[in-house]
């Protein structure tokens, strides 16, 4: 218990990822003690759920507050559903979570070519090289092709922008 509160006082985490952590720092003084981890599966089930009845772990909040953080980051939502399951999110949890989101990828594509400086953010003008570079670059963040197309072919910002809002993302 006392490691599961050390680890939550400095991160946030669901159940799979606390149970992860646990599990890998089990296996670390087992080893060290030459004992055997699975002995201790169950110690650490319980553990985690004394956790979440207490709150200190909610998978719902721990999964919205990262989809909230990629987003002002400029991630897609192929990107954050990657991160939630890797994080332990079921995926019926996160796809929910995902369809109530406000801001689209149309929005988050909008950050990360302003990151890159890509599209209406470029300096200079861009020949069709640069162009596909640009689109290539956003399809590979998990961009739609059509998006990463209309947010680096776009010309106005303003547009841009305004189109992303009206669209919902």
């Amino acid at each position: 218990m006392k490691s599961a509160l050390h680890y939550l006082d400095r991160y946030g985490s669901s159940r799979e990822n606390l149970r992860r952590v646990l599990e890998r720092k089990v296996m670390r003084v087992a080893r060290e003690l030459d004992l055997d981890p699975a002995g201790f599966s169950d110690m650490i089930d319980r553990t985690v759920e004394r956790c979440a009845s207490s709150g200190l772990v909610d998978d719902r909040l721990f999964a919205e507050a990262r989809i909230a953080s990629e987003r002002r980051k400029g991630r897609s939502a192929r990107r954050i559903n990657a991160v939630l399951q890797a994080k332990g999110i079921e995926a019926e949890l996160a796809e929910h979570l995902m369809a109530d989101e406000e801001e689209g990828d149309l929005a988050a594509a909008c950050i990360a070519a302003r990151k890159k400086r890509f599209g209406p953010w470029r300096k200079g003008a861009a020949d069709a090289e640069r162009q596909r570079k640009e689109i290539a670059s956003l399809c590979r963040q998990g961009f739609a092709f059509g998006i990463a197309r209309k947010v680096v072919e776009a010309d106005d910002v303003d547009r841009l922008l305004e189109d992303s809002v009206r669209d919902g993302g």
